[in-house]
């Protein structure tokens, strides 16, 4: 695998040199300041891409091009944004670049209600606690028709929790579910979240899929004329927040999109935390399952608690999925395609978020993305993926024996 690095450009406290120390050689990046809906210029993409190569680095990935609001619940610029869609994408591929990660949830994308969870070690992990988040939906938010999105048991614990909880836990809570989207340490203000649920009062899960379905097919000539794949990443986590309808939590959901739109540039981003959030998905099986139409990897692991609804990031290889069989279905992956002669036979992974350790508590950073937590993760499991590959050479050559 090619073992990548996520990198929020030229403001994010982690710099370029300090990834290239870590070991990764393939930078995972966008054009963040760039408006969501407007077109990536080709001058632009390539400035970013020069000063990523000028640190001995590749861009490897694109996470991600946002996908406008108005392209989720078909809003009068959706037109407009998914031909945006299409140049950008256009502009890519003469850059050269191939995998493009990107999500299909709306109005919020990942949602954790601790950024700081104090663990044994005395690190700290991302944690979302089920009980906190719908205290804050009932409590904070106020958003109408609430206590409709969960159960007598869920709104009991969910009452008990706000009460118990003082004003510094509240506010904490607050400012993390507000943060809203990868990169941003800039909470958004509660009447601006719920303004963004209005538009999809009335779509179901049907309608939000059938949306994602006409979206890929609008794109995918454009995608295939540059030689690019659209890798969705999974709901995090999977399953409904806030009401709002969630379209790719399952396999049964990853499979439906995979055979509405059978293009090979229509792909998946493997996110073993996402899937690994709620106990009814075998991310193992899944990755076997699909693993001719992943492109990209994000190798994180959680623990599911008690509750069955809340988890914990934990570390990468010793969380709840079992992160060695993922590794191992990606690599017989890997051998696959080269064996075909595939193009694009080496899958980039890369150590998606990390715990907050040494350093990590004194210097500024995105939520989820410390610097010595994801060093840690990356050695953890490039060593998991050495120890993999050797044994599947070894039983290779008991089989030519």
């Amino acid at each position: 695998m090619e073992h990548t690095w996520r990198w929020f450009g030229p403001n994010d406290p982690v710099s370029l040199s300090e990834i290239k120390q870590a070991d990764a050689t393939g930078i995972v990046t966008a054009l963040h300041h760039i408006d969501v809906g407007e077109v990536w210029p080709l001058e632009e993409i390539r400035r970013r891409q020069a000063e990523i190569e000028a640190e001995g680095l590749t861009w490897s990935v694109v996470e991600s091009i946002p996908v406008h609001e108005h392209i989720k619940w078909s809003g009068p610029r959706r037109d407009e944004a998914v031909e945006n869609y299409a140049l950008t994408l256009e502009n890519l591929g003469r850059a050269g670049l191939r995998t493009v990660c990107y999500n299909f949830m709306p109005v919020i994308d990942w949602a954790r209600t601790d950024r700081r969870w104090k663990l044994p070690n005395g690190g700290y992990a991302m944690r979302f606690d089920f009980a906190a988040f719908a205290a804050f939906d009932r409590h904070i938010l106020r958003r109408p028709g609430a206590e409709d999105s969960y159960d007598a048991e869920d709104l009991e614990r969910a009452d008990r929790w706000f009460a118990e909880a003082d004003d510094e836990a509240r506010a904490a809570v607050r400012q993390t579910v507000l943060i809203g989207l990868p990169g941003s340490s800039d909470a958004r203000e509660l009447d601006t979240l719920r303004s963004g649920f209005e538009p999809y009062a009335d779509l179901d899960a049907i309608g939000l899929r059938s949306h994602l379905v006409s979206f890929l097919r609008e794109l995918m000539p454009a995608a295939e004329a540059a030689g690019i794949s659209l890798a969705i990443h999974p709901d995090d986590p999977p399953r409904p927040l806030f009401g709002l309808p969630r379209v790719v939590s399952t396999a049964d959901d990853v499979q439906a999109l995979l055979d509405a739109v059978s293009s090979p540039s229509n792909a998946l981003t493997m996110c073993v935390g996402s899937f690994g959030s709620v106990p009814t998905n075998d991310v193992v099986a899944m990755t076997e399952r699909f693993a001719g139409r992943i492109r990209f990897a994000h190798l994180r692991n959680v623990t599911i608690e008690a509750d069955g609804k809340s988890f914990f990031e934990d570390d990468h290889i010793d969380g709840g999925t079992d992160m060695i069989g993922v590794v191992r279905a990606l690599l017989v992956e890997e051998r696959r395609r080269k064996d075909a002669g595939e193009h694009a036979a080496i899958i980039p992974m890369r150590p998606d978020h990390g715990h907050f350790l040494l350093d990590d508590l004194e210097r500024p950073t995105y939520p989820g993305y410390a610097l010595v937590g994801r060093l840690k993760g990356l050695a953890a499991l490039r060593g998991a993926e050495r120890a993999i590959a050797a044994q599947l050479d070894a039983q290779l050559d008991a089989q030519r024996a």
